[in-house]
């Protein structure tokens, strides 16, 4: 089985950033898809101790970002909710050319080695 996600956008809203109990962080963030027909589509990036540029993204920012889809299920006001999003493994400012090649490179090696 295979779940690996590359997107490419710009964000949308300021990052933001969560504490968590265990001591790790957690950012949160949303990029801005435009495609070149069609609406542009807002993809929801949850990065768990990101690096530290990560916290500090604001809104225009260009970014890549590598990880996999994940629908989590919670409660909310007495009712069950849920919420597609990309879970973060790698991301990088798309002025930094050499890091997205390498996060490219690693997806591309991910999706080559399940079909082996």
């Amino acid at each position: 089985m295979l779940n690996v996600v590359v997107v490419q956008g710009v964000v949308s809203r300021p990052a933001q950033l969560v504490e968590l109990p265990s001591g790790g962080r957690l950012v949160h963030v949303e990029v801005t898809v435009r495609q070149s027909e069609g609406p542009a589509e807002t993809v929801p990036v949850s990065w768990f101790d990101p690096p530290a540029w990560a916290g500090d993204l604001q809104v225009g920012a260009e970014v890549v970002v590598a990880g996999r889809v994940r629908r989590r299920f919670f409660r909310a006001g007495g009712v069950t909710q849920s919420r597609t999003e990309v879970v973060a493994a790698k991301g990088s400012p798309l002025s930094s050319q050499r890091n997205v090649a390498a996060i490219l490179q690693e997806a591309i090696s991910v999706i080559e080695g399940a079909a082996d």
